[in-house]
């Protein structure tokens, strides 16, 4: 960057940087990773609420949710995979085509599952037919997060990383608004027996129309900076992911215990706390999905807050303070959400949100500056994806059978392990290279 972009500009930007092709970066970033929580969001909300009675046998209500949330945890799984896959194209091809092929395989199967038929109409088929899709909508998941992160922060000017990798994050929790507001219109416009018969698949055909938005954003990309001057300047590695873990084990173990916290601390305040507030503690699904969405805004307020403090002081301290908040939110969850006021509950969400935030919006600063530009959308897709599956793949199940039998302490518990666990991987990273 030159001494140039030291100017500011009118929007607040450094001047080099303050043009059209910028905010289209930012746009399309911010775009692509909306969509991806979207098609995410309305498969956890999907499953939390209906998908187990509509795709799986019923033996009982219980059963039938754990089978729903062990689909949910299927993406999780194929992530890795699809990171290994995307990531490999990612550092030897480039990142703009990379990003259009993963969210085509995303919102293509998030779309088809508006036409499958259910468990009454095809029996076990049905059930292997989500499972599928679920698993393809895992793969296209896997290089849309590190793509989209890239994007940003290798277009960042020196000193704004932290800011410019929160935009994508920002993703999250406005994909969620979108995913749970139309189930919650929904649920207000329909009866009940409409919902389950055909309403529930019009939020995964919407998808398609989203897809098509991030699409015509992204077609019109020109590559990174940062990977256009590090492909000048030296060969591809010939399979990313094998050199990520032969010469970068250390970060890339760094990357996956460090998200850990991030994911159950994420999955158990909106999958696992809908499927109990709306079954044990007996509140309305309608009445659930409106306290999950006024606190969902705490959850923006954190990202951008995160961004602002990781450009003043450094993401990974930022992140350190998360994680010991995350500690702290999982020892006042069984008192919080069990006192039986839905204020509290409110308030609970909030705040764990909030953190949720703080956790969240410094990763696409943090996680780029752990690996060099020619391995690093296949190492922090990597990490990233390895850690959602240690934080997130079995949260909602394992929380919901720890509450059957020991109420919501031992899910506490569960929390503020993953918050210690990620705390001490955040602690093992003095350093991070810069991702210019």
């Amino acid at each position: 960057m030159s001494d140039a972009a030291q100017t500011i500009g009118a929007t607040g930007l450094p001047q080099a940087t303050d043009d059209r092709r910028v905010r289209r970066v930012l746009w399309a970033s911010l775009v692509g990773t909306s969509v991806e929580f979207y098609d995410f969001y309305i498969y956890a909300t999907a499953a939390s609420l209906f998908f187990g009675a509509l795709f799986f046998p019923a033996s009982s209500e219980s059963a039938q949710l754990l089978a729903a949330y062990a689909s949910l945890g299927l993406a999780f799984v194929a992530r890795p995979l699809g990171a290994a896959v995307f990531g490999h194209f990612g550092d030897r091809v480039g990142r703009k085509s990379t990003l259009v092929a993963s969210l085509l395989l995303m919102g293509g199967s998030t779309t088809a599952i508006a036409f499958l038929p259910t468990y009454n109409e095809l029996g076990w088929i049905a059930s292997l037919l989500l499972c599928l899709l679920r698993f393809c909508q895992g793969l296209g998941l896997g290089g849309e997060w590190g793509g989209a992160a890239l994007l940003a922060v290798e277009n960042a000017p020196p000193g704004w990383r932290g800011r410019f990798g929160m935009v994508p994050q920002l993703g999250a929790p406005i994909g969620f608004i979108f995913a749970n507001g139309f189930f919650l219109l929904l649920g207000l416009m329909l009866t009940p027996e409409q919902f389950l018969s055909w309403g529930w698949r019009l939020p995964f055909l919407a998808s398609a129309l989203l897809v098509g938005l991030g699409l015509w954003v992204r077609l019109k990309l020109t590559e990174t900076p940062a990977f256009a001057a590090a492909l000048a300047q030296g060969r591809p590695a010939t399979v990313p992911i094998a050199a990520i873990f032969r010469d970068h084990l250390k970060p890339t173990l760094a990357g996956m215990f460090g998200v850990v916290a991030c994911f159950t601390l994420y999955y158990l305040m909106t999958a696992f706390v809908l499927g109990y507030g709306t079954t044990t503690l007996g509140y309305a699904r309608e009445t659930f999905l409106l306290v999950q969405l006024g606190a969902i805004l705490f959850m923006a307020i954190g990202i951008v807050t995160a961004g602002i403090f990781s450009d003043r002081f450094n993401p990974r301290i930022v992140l350190v303070w998360a994680c010991a908040g995350t500690i702290l939110i999982g020892f006042i969850l069984a008192p919080m959400m069990e006192s039986g006021s839905l204020l509290l509950i409110f308030v609970f969400l909030a705040l764990a949100l909030l953190c949720m935030g703080f956790l969240y919006g410094p990763l696409g600063a943090w996680m780029p500056g752990l690996f060099p530009p020619l391995v690093r959308y296949t190492g922090i897709s990597v990490a990233f994806n390895v850690g959602g599956i240690l934080g997130g793949a079995l949260a909602p199940m394992a929380a919901q059978m720890m509450a059957e039998r020991g109420g919501l302490m031992p899910v506490g518990l569960y929390l503020s392990a993953a918050g210690a666990i990620s705390l001490v991987a955040m602690l093992t990273v003095r350093k991070e290279s810069p991702a210019e």
